[in-house]
């Protein structure tokens, strides 16, 4: 669950402080992986594979064409996810009425704390794929001014 504000974005890859804004968003705008250099550093393309793999199924590090083709592993990554979003709703829809029977007192809240951390970690990572496959398609990240108006700064 994001509430803040997303990045603006500027289409043109090549446009006049492109690369200013770039650098200024020293780890990437609000919501990039951790671990992944932002778009625009030496060699972030590359790190983003293994962690869009980590949110896939194990067998699909076995697909080269993956590997290969980060916009694809992202597309399938985004699609994992969602699915998973998904199952993890239904599931904590269901947890007290399936099990509330069968295990032992306590064990259901328990169980629904689990659900939703893990539901705000799969949240985490469908930003995380979106602005992934933005960069990839060579969207560029523009921070936003917060606060203040024009006359603050007379």
């Amino acid at each position: 669950m994001f509430y803040d504000e997303p990045p603006m974005r500027v289409a043109a890859p090549g446009s006049p402080g492109a690369a200013t804004a770039q650098a200024r968003a020293k780890g990437g705008p609000p919501g990039w992986p951790d671990g992944v250099p932002p778009p625009g550093a030496r060699g972030w393309e590359a790190a983003v594979v293994p962690w869009l793999l980590d949110l896939c199924p194990p067998d699909y590090r076995g697909h080269a064409v993956l590997r290969r083709h980060p916009v694809a592993l992202a597309w399938l990554a985004e699609h994992h996810v969602e699915a998973q979003v998904q199952a993890m709703r239904r599931a904590y829809r269901r947890v007290r009425v399936d099990l509330a029977e069968r295990l032992p007192t306590g064990t259901v809240d328990a169980l629904l704390v689990c659900l939703e951390q893990e539901g705000l970690r799969l949240r985490a990572a469908q930003r995380g794929i979106a602005l992934v496959r933005d960069a990839l398609e060579g969207q560029i990240f523009v921070p936003r001014l917060r606060g203040g108006s024009a006359t603050d700064l007379a």
